[in-house]
């Protein structure tokens, strides 16, 4: 087995981005939202009024997927925290990993069958399934983290696997873009194309995940009592918990981080949708999402870089400091604006360089202060539980102001919690590796 820190085991590691960022940019931020917002506003899709029907309900199809997306989350910030005190008691965080990834990769594919009206529900369902795969296993994913790198080397390894993220979701991302917009592979069918990616996605993140989960340590415990499974996990979440709570500067943090992460999520999730909404090509939709990856990669390394000269904290908040300026530009954004196109993209490049950086840092920092343990997995499972519910908040929030006002309010709304977030950094002491 490998040692912590090994240079193969921290590769391994950082390469489950590569698997799986190509669902947050493919099906989260690129194409499927493109794909459904340009679906649903099809004639015969809606009605009079614009509206969609749902399990018997008008919905505003914004708001629906809003929802959607909302729902999964809930589900993963319920159900992670039992599993990952099972995991943590059993030493089994490899095969939960396994699990939601192979939940989230077939899901994904299964996307290829929504296709107008009469399969709308296959494109909820499906929605709902993949996001619960994906982040399900982030969770046992991120778990690993203080296992493959010490204190020192985390926040360099957490933007290694942002910036593999990004270079492989680039990858696929084009060629999907290939296989929507042109006669290349022998199609030029924008809507089969979409449909071909969703599948391509799906294989992309099952078969690379493979590369990392033969070198993860596997620590299962053989002689574990089976009956006890359930009643041990809750006994270790109950454990964590409480530990958690003694820690002061770790309880703060995590209250900055779902502060933040209500902008941060409810942005990259939404970005398609709102440039649809401004009245934006597809061409220059997907070419401001590749811009914002491109950029994303630098943003990551730059910001890892500076948090070793100035530390964690500061930089976080720098980054925030930007998070609210996205958010003042695209409040001041409307079709009628002049080279809207250009703003976009000015819009993007922002984006992209603190987008990686805020995720990457949020990460290390939050496995910096934890205390010694093996529960990695229960203490894990609050920092996503968080983001979880910070995600729910903010699709929430989104998709009710949207219904009411307009999208550029929702953005502005978001800027409020950039604020609190950048307040509540501020009150953290420093410790021995979070300065």
């Amino acid at each position: 087995m490998l040692k912590i820190g090994d240079k193969k085991l921290i590769n391994a590691w950082a390469f489950y981005d590569w698997a799986n960022s190509v669902y947050s940019l493919v099906i989260s931020t690129a194409v499927f939202p493109i794909y459904y917002a340009g679906l649903t506003a099809s004639e015969g899709f809606a009605n009079a009024d614009g509206k969609i029907e749902f399990l018997g309900m008008l919905w505003n199809s914004t708001s629906l997927y809003n929802y959607a997306l909302a729902f999964s989350f809930l589900v993963v910030a319920l159900m992670s925290p039992m599993l990952s005190g099972i995991a943590d008691y059993a030493g089994n965080k490899k095969k939960f990993l396994k699990g939601f990834c192979l939940l989230g990769s077939i899901s994904v594919m299964c996307l290829f069958f929504f296709t107008g009206k009469e399969t709308l529900w296959v494109g909820i369902v499906f929605t709902i399934l993949a996001s619960i795969g994906f982040w399900g296993s982030i969770v046992f994913y991120n778990a690993y983290l203080p296992e493959v790198a010490h204190p020192e080397q985390q926040d360099k390894v957490s933007a290694k696997g942002f910036m593999l993220g990004y270079s492989g979701s680039i990858l696929l991302l084009l060629i999907c873009l290939i296989l929507i917009e042109t006669e290349v592979f022998g199609l030029y069918d924008k809507q089969f194309g979409s449909q071909i990616s969703f599948v391509l996605v799906g294989l992309w993140w099952l078969g690379f995940a493979q590369i990392t989960y033969k070198k993860l340590p596997n620590t299962e415990k053989i002689t574990l009592p089976k009956d006890n499974y359930f009643l041990k996990g809750i006994k270790e979440f109950k454990k964590v918990a409480k530990e958690l709570f003694e820690y002061s500067e770790l309880k703060t943090f995590l209250i900055a981080f779902f502060l933040l992460s209500i902008g941060v999520q409810t942005i990259i999730l939404m970005a398609g949708i709102f440039g649809t909404i401004l009245g934006l090509e597809t061409a220059n939709l997907i070419g401001t999402i590749l811009l914002v990856q491109f950029v994303g990669i630098l943003g990551a390394f730059l910001f890892s870089r500076l948090s070793n000269k100035i530390g964690n904290i500061k930089t976080l908040k720098i980054t925030i400091a930007i998070w609210g300026l996205v958010c003042f530009i695209g409040f001041n954004l409307t079709k009628d604006t002049p080279n809207i196109d250009i703003y976009f993209y000015v819009l993007g490049g922002l984006i992209g360089l603190v987008m990686g950086a805020i995720q990457s840092l949020a990460r290390s920092t939050y496995s910096k202060l934890l205390p010694q343990t093996e529960d990695t997995a229960s203490y894990f499972s609050f920092f996503d539980v968080t983001e979880k519910i910070a995600l729910v908040v903010g699709m929430v929030t989104f998709g009710l102001l949207t219904s009411f006002f307009t999208i550029q309010s929702s953005v502005l709304a978001l800027g409020v919690f950039f604020l609190g977030a950048f307040i509540t950094l501020s009150t953290i002491k420093k410790t021995k590796y979070v300065q």
